[in-house]
């Protein structure tokens, strides 16, 4: 696992945070997928509302398309060294060392830099602003 300093943590935010902007999105269209997915099996549920099989399986498969995307946007953070934390929200952690320890850079979509960190443990309730002093 890598560790990183603040300096660091934000300068990997210059190709981290297109990926998040691009993760929340796709979130948000996979969450609208699956609301119109339980609408139309609702309806299905109902009396078959006149719904052709083909639009149910269309519906299964833009979700699955969405999902892999997903999948594929959270690998790239992690390839950055980054540890996505909520898809919705657009948390990032860095690992970072305290005193020896690691510990969380904290970073969230909508923040111009990282200006928390957390223990492993405590997690976002848990943040403190920077500096890592020990």
């Amino acid at each position: 696992m890598r560790h990183f300093t603040p300096e660091e943590a934000n300068a990997a935010l210059a190709e981290v945070r297109p990926l998040v902007e691009r993760m929340v999105e796709r979130r948000g269209a996979h969450r609208q997928a699956l609301e119109r997915q339980e609408e139309l099996e609702a309806r299905i549920r109902g009396n078959g509302g006149g719904i052709p099989p083909a639009v149910l399986a269309e519906a299964a498969a833009e979700i699955e398309r969405l999902e892999r995307e997903l999948a594929k946007i959270v690998d790239e953070i992690g390839e950055h060294g980054a540890l996505v934390k909520d898809l919705d929200e657009g948390l990032v952690d860095f690992p970072a060392l305290r005193g020896g320890e690691t510990v969380l850079l904290c970073w969230q979509l909508g923040e111009d830099e990282i200006r928390y960190w957390h223990a492993v443990d405590d997690g976002f309730a848990g943040r403190r602003p920077l500096p890592l002093d020990d």
